[in-house]
């Protein structure tokens, strides 16, 4: 009879590897979240903590102890690592392409590709002038042109999960200089990934005719996933429309087809990195589907996976060879050339494009940030009996050292030039209508969805105008409640479908942003926020901050009602407004919103007209409010009139300007003083806009707030919106008498007088505040 104890070790010992692997990440996990804790109040960002924590459990830490080595480095353990990190990279590059600013990356397709191009061709020639050196010292055998490649792939790659990851964690993802660094880092993984093919050839022994056979088959397929995903999410949108988001098999089936296709193409000799990256990107936005696999994938991999795979790239570097002054030498010789290449490479490209100094040298070290295809290319030679395992582990080592340092250096950088990087609002009055426009709006249910929406929508006036637009859920969460929240709950952490917070409202926004979507091709960006009302007013505006929003869209606190009249909702709902205009960090604006606006009909889909006036009386906040007013002035659904309040004894000798609009001949008054801020801001306006007749100009003039009472109930039906700044204007005849029967101080006195009972008004109402630092406090008194 024979013995079964043997098989039974055959067994434990072929489960071995995964135990290992399972308790290796685990511990990468603990290490790395308690080296984050130590490092978070130095500055330090999780990409660093993480790679310090693979560092610290490898071969140069705890794994030199005997028995520690023999746990985590079991002989047959390497197929399971492999796999590990090749599963980690098919969702990092995925969800890195379903988050990537694609109308961003192509507006800048060319200095992008300088950036990138200049870098990588820089660290190309240095990598042939090194190729040598490390031949002889590591005593290499394999072939000193496939050699070159890998060194070439180690200088020139930049790992794009650790740039995105570390200026997310730095808030500068979305900073002009995150942008520029993020795209330029794809476009290095590229061309690495261009590397790695010639060194998988040179592996594989294929023959020329059948790379290429199996390179057109490659595009087939990614091609062919591309339009599977996208018929695939529309049915699914369709299928789920009366549901928050997609069931969780639905999403499995989703991700099911990436990681088939990524599976089969590694199978055929090719890395998936480019093509699960085209995947994501290319996949429709917008509707249940994009948006379920945003919530479900940011957690995960932001969580878990990306510390494993950056706390796996630490855990590969072996310190303990670098036993020699030659082979230290080799390492930093690496490390100096990277940076060299990197740092000379993208100065010479941003000097060429009139990039700041300060911004090219940040750009350049977040260039040369590793860890991502240069590490699976060393793993992929490393497979070859002729590859030196002395030169793979010294690559490596040099690989993991240099993101540890200049990740370092990267973060005190931008401590440092926090002044520059950091938010800086730009005031509408000074901005161009042409620039891109980053609006965070904000909503309590679906009742003010469809006016926020087309505010967006008249925003834009053309396709060539950039818009970043968020729509934040505000939902209150009870100071005393039985439900305990992980975390301060953000939808863009959540695990799962919580039907407790937001229930139907959140269905019906949805649905609405959707449809938007789906008519304008606008894209927006959905948060919902549960926090009490108490604190509800930080979350905003550490929004607007992270997202660099040039204006806080806020609904009024009452609501308008089937017979037209307004209603107050809750008290804290003012309150957060009022706290919102003190503590924003850029301009904010109430909407008091009484249903069809500016922008509706672009949505309807009518070709209906919309009339919006603009109301100036002077002041900081109405030059921001006419600043405003030039974006939807260009919208061509829109009919924009300025109309100026001035008091009687100002009347002068007017001169006439003739030009032709829609309605009437225009006189426009000669400013006294071009040193006056409102007079300077209006004949700017006045001569780039009203006299080529795309904007109509009126002055009004009245001797107090009663005759400006009546001036505003005479145009009340003329107009499907007013826009007007709340205040910091000094007190003159036009507005005086009107705050006698002041409401809502937050609307300033000619938005009160709008927003109040007394004034039938079938428009809506917008009043603007210019952002104002000095008001701008940490704590809420």
């Amino acid at each position: 009879m024979s013995d079964p104890r043997p098989g039974a070790c055959q067994v434990i010992f072929a489960v071995n590897p995964i135990i290992s692997m399972s308790m290796q990440v685990s511990c990468i996990l603990v290490i790395s979240h308690f080296f984050h804790l130590l490092l978070k109040p130095l500055g330090q960002p999780g990409p660093v903590a993480q790679i310090l924590a693979g560092f610290v459990i490898g071969p140069s830490g705890l794994s030199m102890i005997p028995k520690v080595n023999e746990f985590f480095f079991p002989s047959v353990a390497g197929d399971y690592y492999e796999i590990m990190a090749m599963q980690a990279r098919i969702v990092i590059m995925f969800l890195i392409g379903l988050e990537m600013d694609f109308p961003y990356l192509i507006r800048n397709l060319r200095p992008v590709s300088i950036i990138a191009g200049s870098s990588c061709l820089m660290c190309t020639f240095f990598a042939i002038a090194m190729t040598s050196f490390i031949y002889d010292v590591t005593d290499s055998h394999d072939h000193a042109v496939i050699m070159g490649t890998i060194i070439t792939v180690v200088l020139a790659n930049t790992s794009s999960p650790i740039v995105v990851r570390l200026a997310a964690d730095l808030k500068i993802s979305t900073s002009d200089v995150g942008r520029m660094a993020i795209s330029s880092s794809l476009l290095g993984d590229f061309y690495a990934v261009i590397l790695l093919v010639i060194v998988t050839a040179s592996r594989k022994h294929y023959s020329g005719m059948r790379w290429v056979l199996l390179g057109i088959l490659y595009f087939i397929i990614v091609i062919a996933v591309i339009i599977l995903n996208a018929h695939l999410a529309k049915w699914l949108n369709r299928r789920n429309r009366n549901q928050k988001y997609l069931r969780n098999t639905e999403v499995l089936c989703l991700l099911a087809i990436v990681f088939v296709t990524a599976t089969g193409l590694e199978t055929m000799g090719f890395s998936s990195i480019v093509a699960c990256f085209l995947i994501g990107l290319m996949f429709p936005r917008g509707g249940k589907a994009t948006r379920t696999l945003l919530i479900k994938l940011t957690y995960a991999v932001h969580n878990f996976i990306l510390p494993v795979y950056f706390g796996y790239s630490g855990f590969r570097a072996d310190l303990t060879s670098i036993d020699s002054l030659a082979k230290f030498f080799v390492v930093f010789v690496v490390i100096l050339l990277s940076f060299g290449g990197k740092i000379t490479g993208t100065l010479a490209a941003c000097s060429h494009l009139k990039i700041p100094l300060n911004e090219g040298v940040l750009i350049a070290f977040l260039m040369n940030l590793k860890g991502h295809v240069d590490i699976l290319t060393i793993g992929i030679a490393a497979q070859d009996r002729k590859a030196n395992p002395l030169f793979c582990n010294l690559m490596i080592s040099a690989i993991v050292l240099n993101s540890l340092i200049w990740g370092l250096i990267i973060t005190f950088m931008v401590r440092r030039e926090s002044d520059i990087l950091g938010y800086r609002h730009i005031a509408f009055e000074s901005q161009s209508p042409d620039s891109e426009l980053r609006l965070l709006t904000c909503v309590h249910g679906p009742r003010s969805v469809g006016t926020m929406v087309g505010l967006i929508a008249a925003s834009k006036s053309s396709e060539s105008i950039p818009v970043a637009a968020h729509l934040m859920h505000l939902i209150e969460l009870p100071e005393k409640t039985n439900t305990n929240l992980m975390y301060h709950q953000k939808e863009i952490d959540e695990i799962s479908d919580d039907d407790e917070y937001g229930g139907n409202d959140v269905v019906e926004i949805n649905e609405a942003v959707d449809i938007f979507t789906a008519e304008t091709g606008i894209m927006i960006h959905q948060v919902k926020v549960v926090s009490p009302l108490v604190s509800m007013y930080s979350d905003v505006c550490e929004w607007a901050e992270d997202t660099r929003a040039s204006i806080i869209i806020l609904p009024f606190h009452k609501y308008q009602r089937i017979d037209g009249k307004l209603e107050s909702g809750k008290e804290g709902l003012r309150t957060t407004n009022q706290k919102i205009l003190r503590h924003a960090p850029c301009s904010v604006a109430i909407l008091v919103d009484r249903g069809l606006t500016a922008g509706a009909s672009h949505v309807s889909g009518s070709e209906s007209l919309q009339h919006v006036a603009t109301l100036f009386f002077g002041g900081p906040d109405d030059r921001e409010a006419l600043g405003f007013s030039k974006r939807l002035g260009m919208h061509h659904h829109i009919n924009l009139t300025i109309i100026r309040f001035l008091p009687t004894p100002a009347r002068r000798e007017l001169v006439g300007v003739n030009f032709d609009t829609k309605e009437k001949d225009i006189l426009m008054a000669i400013p006294d003083s071009e040193n006056d801020a409102d007079a300077g801001v209006l004949t700017d306006f006045y001569n780039r806009y009203v006299t080529s007749g795309r904007i109509g100009y009126v002055e009004k003039y009245v001797e107090n707030g009663a005759e400006t009472a009546s001036a505003l109930r005479d145009m009340a039906d003329m107009y499907a919106m007013f826009i007007v700044g709340k205040g910091g204007r000094a007190q003159s005849p036009p507005t005086i008498g009107l705050s006698d029967w002041e409401e809502c101080p937050e609307l300033g006195t000619v938005g009160d007088f709008l927003a109040s009972p007394e004034f039938d008004l079938s428009g809506s109402v917008l009043v603007v505040q210019q952002f104002r630092p000095s008001k701008s406090e940490k704590n809420d008194p």
